[in-house]
């Protein structure tokens, strides 16, 4: 699903969602304040060039800018709701079972956000991955394909699609 600004949607919890806008408004207020205070009481210290505590602030305030910008949009995109209630169609809030083509083995992750990181129990692998991307949709039995960084296409087989409980 993508947006008006072509950016992909993010589903999350009404919880993760929450946590994650709490994340930046500390971040954006209190976090940034922080910060700068940081900053000019280095800067108070004198010389710049030799001052680790001025340049250790300065890397802190463009890490914290950054994830900022990560939240905003994050957020924006986001589409939150109840994780699914019905099994058998694989897409996000789902934990998956899929078996690689040529594997016997099988592997089992919830596909949604690794922003909402309260998934201890089960590996979370990202709706815009592109294996996210290619299972979004499938049906139990189905295969589907997708790319692989070096260009390699991969097949994969949906086995089972059941609502993530936590």
């Amino acid at each position: 699903m993508s947006t008006e600004t072509g950016q992909q949607t993010t589903w999350l919890t009404q919880e993760a969602y929450d946590r994650l806008k709490a994340e930046l408004d500390h971040a954006s207020g209190p976090g940034r304040a922080d910060i700068v205070g940081k900053i000019e009481a280095a800067r108070e210290e004198g010389d710049l060039k030799e001052n680790g505590g001025y340049h250790a602030a300065k890397e802190e305030q463009g890490k914290l800018e950054a994830r900022i910008r990560q939240l905003t949009v994050l957020l924006r995109d986001a589409q939150v709701g109840e994780a699914p209630t019905t099994s058998g169609v694989a897409g996000p809030g789902m934990v998956v079972e899929v078996r690689f083509e040529g594997d016997d083995s099988t592997e089992r992750f919830l596909i949604g956000s690794r922003e909402d990181n309260t998934h201890d129990d089960v590996e979370v692998y990202s709706a815009q991955s592109p294996l996210g991307l290619a299972l979004t949709g499938a049906k139990i039995g189905e295969t589907v394909s997708y790319k692989l960084p070096n260009g390699k296409e991969m097949k994969v087989e949906l086995l089972s699609a059941d609502p993530y409980v936590g």
